[in-house]
């Protein structure tokens, strides 16, 4: 089913919020690194009980939009050009960029040296990315494979991986028995990887955010909300 815009006000503050109903039990509201809130609600739920539970909510929900946005002035508008720091696992590179009649990528000495027929910041920006899903598709494999094996796998098939940029998730799981990562996660540190990943393991046993689902992540991840918060301190 679709999602549907819809707003709240609290305390004199409007709350834009994303609805979609969904084959769930429970109702999950979340806000994400961007500021956006979404709500998944059980089929036929009435809108009055939705937006009574989203005033009950308010007040936390305000308090993680200001935390996520303290976070803002790290994320200038990138401009591709030379100079400019991008990361990568944690760390920051500089760009070279010099012409050239092949595109290449490399990360050498601390930068990405990047060798380009079109120096236009589209291209530059189109080569980078193309350099992170190479990268990513090898090292989320490999970090992929690690978790599954300590993972207590005995109750569920295996998912299968998938890579691709989102908007407002670093991971999702599908029914289907498929586990889909942000590409953008390979900026951020191995541990914050391993979060997500162990995250949406975690969902092949609990559908929801309930207590079994957290405690089946405490005891797979025992440090799992200091690394949370230094993924959202990383790429936010």
């Amino acid at each position: 089913m679709e999602e549907t815009k819809h707003a709240i006000t609290y305390a004199g503050k409007s709350i834009a919020f994303q609805l979609r109903y969904a084959n769930r039990r429970t109702m999950e509201i979340a806000v994400y690194p961007d500021g956006s809130v979404s709500v998944k609600a059980p089929l036929g739920t009435d809108e009055n009980l939705i937006e009574h539970r989203l005033q009950r909510r308010a007040r936390w929900i305000l308090r993680q939009i200001r935390y996520f946005a303290q976070f803002d002035p790290r994320r200038p508008q990138r401009r591709f050009v030379g100079g400019e720091s991008h990361l990568y696992l944690g760390r920051k590179y500089r760009l070279k960029i010099q012409r050239s009649d092949t595109d290449s990528v490399m990360l050498k000495h601390g930068f990405f040296r990047i060798s380009a027929v079109d120096d236009k910041p589209e291209h530059i920006a189109q080569l980078l990315e193309h350099w992170y899903r190479r990268r990513a598709d090898v090292y989320f494999s490999q970090v992929f494979e690690e978790c599954w094996h300590h993972f207590p796998t005995n109750k569920v098939d295996k998912p299968r991986l998938k890579i691709r940029n989102m908007k407002t998730r670093w991971g999702s799981l599908s029914r289907k028995g498929g586990m889909t990562l942000n590409l953008q996660l390979i900026k951020a540190p191995r541990e914050c990887i391993e979060y997500v990943v162990i995250h949406e393991l975690c969902h092949l046993l609990h559908a929801n955010h309930g207590k079994a689902f957290y405690d089946l992540l405490e005891r797979s991840l025992p440090d799992w909300i200091n690394r949370k918060k230094k993924l959202e301190m990383a790429l936010c």
